[in-house]
């Protein structure tokens, strides 16, 4: 099981390969096995670091059997979020 260190950076990971990957496009999303494998998080803790998410209203998921998620998606509350970050930060995603 992983740490609280841990799971709050695969909460982390996982917003921020969001919403580089979709480039804040809401409408669009990504496989939770694309996030499992580009994050290298184990299955269990990929699917707890989701549901944390999406009970936060972040993002939203479409679970297949065994409680994986098949699609991940941010909602417009995570996209938000993503963007103050990004305007604090100042970090973009050129390298």
């Amino acid at each position: 099981m992983a740490t609280l260190r841990e799971r709050k950076n695969y909460r982390d990971a996982i917003m921020k390969a969001l919403y580089q990957a979709t480039e804040g496009n809401r409408l669009l999303g990504i496989t939770g096995t694309k996030l499992r494998d580009d994050l290298r998080v184990p299955e269990q803790d990929l699917a707890a670091a989701c549901a944390y998410l999406a009970g936060e209203g972040l993002i939203a998921v479409d679970w297949e059997r065994g409680n994986t998620p098949a699609m991940v998606t941010l909602t417009h509350q995570g996209l938000r979020l993503m963007e103050s970050e990004e305007q604090e930060r100042g970090f973009d995603d050129s390298g």
